[in-house]
């Protein structure tokens, strides 16, 4: 069974960086695909990024793209995501994801989730 533990949440002010990590267990890692999700209160789970098996195929959002990038540690077992000039809008309880398959943006494709963690940025 897919364990996956977010950490690096937290308050953070506007224009500021701060990386998250998701620390995968019970598989092997470098046999899936990687997502980062979030979901703001009262909206739908969106799209962040993906990252392919061996990180040679990644796939940035819209709404982040330019400002944030996603990469993994096949060897820490860890997918991490770098979140630059961060806005108030933001803010959402962020979700790391596993696949066994390609890269995908729909959160109903990927079969493990983790708990989320909580990214606030103050304006």
């Amino acid at each position: 069974q897919v364990q996956l533990v977010e950490s690096g949440g937290g308050l953070v002010q506007a224009g500021g960086s701060q990386r998250l990590s998701c620390a995968f267990s019970g598989r092997t890692f470098s046999s899936y695909t990687m997502g980062w999700f979030r979901q703001a209160p009262g909206k739908e789970r969106e799209f962040v990024a993906a990252i392919n098996w061996n990180g040679d195929s990644t796939y940035i959002g819209n709404s982040v793209k330019g400002r944030f990038t996603i990469s993994r540690h096949n060897a820490k077992n860890t997918v991490y995501l770098q979140m630059n000039s961060l806005k108030p809008e933001d803010t959402a309880v962020y979700y790391c994801a596993a696949r066994r398959s390609g890269v995908h943006s729909s959160p109903s494709e990927y079969d493990y989730w983790g708990q989320g963690t909580q990214v606030t940025v103050s304006s």
